[in-house]
């Protein structure tokens, strides 16, 4: 018996080996998109750490992880705050990066950043940010297109380190001690304020994965972003936005005097109507003495029968006209029928009856053989009457 289950398991195999290739094959698919599926996705977004592109910032948290810094990234002021405040309770110093592209936060809670954490790098900010930032560090233009890299010339001991960064489209302020000036040393792509703990950097390009490793960039990038064990790395989005409890109707947004102004411009309006209504006077129908002749009236009708490319239409009224005439013709009287109009041409021209019928209720498609059927008819109408 043992030997016969043996020699009964490889015939089965061969039996159902396509089954089993297939099994195997859906087995291996699956476990590939759930390991696709599971594994951690790189973003898009700009300056993200999650980002392996030119414009992500993943290298810079790789450099900051290898040298001891906690990097975790944010996208809503509650889970900041909640980071901050977990990095307190554990007694370790924090770092905020703060990336507002679009100005999502709003003065307050910029403020409690600032108060929350040892620092706050904020990253090529708007005037809006800047200003609810206490207005420490303003906006002073932009790094002049021929300037790639700029030097510290500050006595700021990270930037002195650093040397040389890149300044690809960046922006420079006033304010505190300011580095890497581009005309003048009142003007820098670096600002540091409130002795230290407030710090905006004007370029993206010193972060960013394209030239993080150019010039000073990221040592520059190591020592103001590692100076604290941990670093939070904020990005809002639009759930950072202040919305109302509710959306403002159109009289809440309307101003005070369109109470007024509404129903006065409405009985100005009446009262212009009711005075042209009176100087205009009433509506009068009258006869125009205008005679059209017949021949223009059945050219227009051709024209527009001509214009719509209504063949049928045109060919119907030849033909109701032709039987017309010739019941005239051939004294039928009026509402004699089409097939008796038929017979009675071909009695008198001798010729067959159907092919007569047939001539008068052709249906022609096109332009050109309603032109041919019309000059036919013209023929028959002709030869009626002279014979």
């Amino acid at each position: 018996m043992p030997h016969a289950d043996a020699r009964r398991l490889p015939r089965w195999t061969r039996r159902h080996r396509g089954r089993l290739a297939f099994g195997l094959a859906m087995v291996t698919a699956l476990a590939v998109i759930l390991a696709l599926q599971l594994s951690p996705r790189a973003d898009s977004t700009e300056l993200s750490i999650r980002n392996p592109a030119p414009n992500g910032a993943r290298a810079a948290a790789e450099i900051l992880g290898r040298h001891g810094v906690n990097v975790e990234q944010s996208e809503s002021f509650e889970e900041t705050r909640a980071s901050l405040a977990a990095a307190r309770r554990e007694g370790s110093g924090s770092t905020v990066l703060l990336y507002d592209q679009r100005g999502f936060l709003e003065g307050d809670r910029l403020r409690q950043l600032l108060a929350a954490t040892d620092r706050l790098v904020v990253v090529s900010p708007r005037l809006a940010t800047l200003t609810g930032l206490g207005g420490t560090v303003r906006q002073a233009g932009v790094v002049p297109e021929p300037a790639t890299t700029l030097e510290p010339g500050c006595t700021v001991a990270d930037a002195e380190a650093a040397g040389a960064v890149s300044a690809d489209q960046g922006f420079l302020y006033t304010g505190g001690s300011t580095c890497y000036g581009a005309a003048g040393n009142e003007r820098g792509l670096y600002s540091s304020a409130d002795n230290g703990k407030l710090v905006v950097l004007g370029s993206t390009a010193i972060i960013g994965n394209r030239l993080l490793d150019e010039n000073g960039n990221a040592a520059l990038t190591l020592r103001t972003l590692g100076s604290q064990p941990h670093l939070v790395w904020y990005l809002p989005g639009v759930a950072d936005l202040g919305t109302a409890a509710s959306p403002k109707t159109l009289d809440e947004l309307a101003p005070d005097w369109v109470a007024v102004l509404g129903p006065w411009l409405t009985f100005v309006a009446l009262l212009a109507v009711f005075w042209r209504g009176r100087r205009l006077g009433p509506l009068v129908f009258e006869p125009l003495p205008v005679i059209v002749k017949a021949a223009e009236t059945a050219e227009g009708r051709a024209r527009l029968y001509h214009d719509a490319h209504a063949v049928d239409r045109a060919a119907d009224n030849l033909r109701a006209g032709t039987l017309v005439r010739l019941a005239g013709s051939l004294r039928l009287g009026a509402g004699v029928e089409s097939a008796d109009v038929a017979a009675a041409a071909a009695r008198h021209l001798g010729r067959d009856p159907a092919d007569m019928y047939r001539i008068l209720h052709r249906r022609p498609q096109t332009e050109a053989e309603l032109v041919r059927w019309a000059q036919e008819l013209a023929g028959l109408e002709k030869e009626v009457t002279t014979t």
